[in-house]
């Protein structure tokens, strides 16, 4: 039987930014989907781009392998790859070379793909997978191996006919996600992110999902791939994983990479339960959202479950802003559900978000106040990303010319117009990041002086770090004002 070689076109090191953060987490999708393939016969095995230098060194696996498909599997978990950053979009196009310059079929499942199949087509793909991958592929591997020529009838698939683009019919999303096998970890050279995360951050962190999909509707969120469906693993399926990983791989810590976790009625409840019973050891990461965060007694059983730090889309301190965002929040929802996850000894991190349309200065300044009332955890902030397929996409699209795409994920251009210039958006990310940065700083000191035998630990590397982010801090906001007066 002919073998199967899986990769994928995310290069951690090309993101200089994410490589800065040694977090580097193996391609979840991606060996999920190997993980089908071979439980229904296929030989399977996988070249893992996170950690190589560059497309080319697939070379010496795909001459040892000899595969005769080369699956180039983007991670759908993983939300950089949704952004379609033109440095894996080039990537992609190299692995697809590379496999037609050894005689591959080549076979494509990502978001870019997905949005812009023709041009893939174009540049060598013979066929790519729309939506969730795992049954098209399989159909489609069948039909290939059984020497079949016409692929009409695989629902999921684009394809070239006769020299031409056909694009089948959408294939809906598959719901019975415990039938899935446990991601193929063994493909993965699990020792190589054991050592980076060792090293730089003292622990051992893998991710897993224990959802598909999002029912929200935000306007600037795409669904590529999982659609607005939301699909469930069960508890007992994740927790079965959780023990696996922990014995196998001494697993610290879990990312657990849902667009949202825990939404399905009771389900925290009873993953709370049987982390109790079982005894389980291990905190985690997820994402949520404030509202769901406040029903029922959510908070609680998270926190007895192991949660540590929970990632939300506060976006806005701007309920104008939320609402043209059809966001479904309040930003009171936000402050309380930030008392309430400290009230419980839950950290929380905002994802904040400028440069929305509509946005000015005023919302801007309740945007920081939100962040500096609060304090949270953690900041990620991000300029507004125009995604294929949304509505905010739509919205803008016509000024979408020159530069549609981010470089990388640290390039946070505006790439459309609106109430300030580029430089404006971020000079501001650079300057709320100081001025964070700064008051956590000034927080950690309070505390050593307080009590130093409990809070000592790196606070030498406080002070110095809180030096230098005073003065910066208060060059950034000169920077700032001067911008502001250069409205687009």
């Amino acid at each position: 039987m002919d073998s199967i070689l899986f990769t994928h076109s995310y290069f951690y090191k090309f993101d200089h930014k994410q490589w800065e953060n040694k977090q580097p987490y193996p391609p979840l999708g991606t060996i999920t989907a190997a993980a089908f393939l071979r439980e229904k016969g296929y030989p399977v095995d996988l070249f893992d781009t996170n950690l190589a230098e560059k497309p080319s060194d697939i070379l010496p696996k795909l001459k040892e392998a000899s595969p005769k498909y080369l699956v180039i599997y983007d991670d759908g978990f993983n939300y950089l790859t949704k952004m379609c950053l033109t440095l894996m979009r080039e990537a992609a196009f190299e692995l697809i070379k590379i496999g037609k310059e050894q005689s591959c079929k080549v076979i494509v499942s990502s978001s870019d793909s997905s949005d812009h199949y023709k041009t893939y087509l174009e540049k060598g793909a013979d066929f790519i997978l729309q939506g969730e991958g795992e049954l098209t592929l399989l159909e489609l591997i069948e039909n290939l191996e059984e020497g079949k020529t016409d692929f009409a009838g695989i629902k999921g698939l684009a394809w070239k006919k006769n020299g031409d683009p056909v694009l089948n019919n959408r294939r809906g999303n598959f719901d019975r996600l415990d039938e899935l096998p446990m991601a193929a970890w063994d493909l993965v050279k699990i020792e190589d992110y054991q050592k980076i995360w060792k090293n730089y951050h003292g622990y051992f962190s893998l991710n897993i999902a224990t959802t598909r999909g999002c029912p929200f509707g935000c306007t600037w969120c795409a669904k590529p791939i999982y659609g607005r469906k939301y699909n469930s693993r069960s508890p007992q399926n994740v927790i079965a994983e959780i023990e696996f990983l922990i014995k196998t791989y001494q697993v610290d810590y879990f990312w657990v990479c849902d667009d949202i976790f825990g939404l399905k009625p009771g389900w925290i409840q009873g993953f709370r339960d049987l982390v109790l019973e079982r005894k389980l050891k291990f905190k985690y990461m997820m994402q949520s959202r404030v509202d769901v965060l406040l029903k029922d007694d959510t908070i609680p059983a998270l926190a007895e479950s192991g949660l540590d730090i929970v990632w939300v889309g506060a976006e806005s301190g701007s309920q104008k802003i939320l609402d043209s965002m059809e966001k479904e929040i309040r930003v009171e929802q936000v402050y309380e559900a930030r008392k309430k996850l400290r009230e419980h000894g839950v950290k929380v991190a905002f994802f904040l978000q400028f440069g929305y349309l509509g946005e000015e200065k005023e919302d801007i300044r309740l945007t920081e106040k939100m962040l500096f009332d609060l304090m949270p955890d953690d900041i990620g902030i991000s300029v507004s990303y125009p995604l294929p397929g949304t509505k905010f996409y739509n919205q803008v699209k016509d000024d979408l010319k020159a530069k549609a795409n981010w470089t990388d994920s640290d390039d946070l251009a505006l790439m459309f117009k609106n109430t300030y210039p580029p430089q404006y958006y971020k000079m501001l990310h650079r300057y709320l990041h100081k001025k964070f940065r700064k008051k956590q700083g000034i927080q950690r000191m309070k505390n050593f002086i307080k009590a130093p035998s409990k809070n000592g630990n790196g606070i030498l590397r406080t002070i110095a770090a809180t030096i230098y982010y005073i003065p910066t801090t208060i060059f950034y906001r000169w920077m700032l004002n001067s911008l502001e007066n250069k409205k687009s």
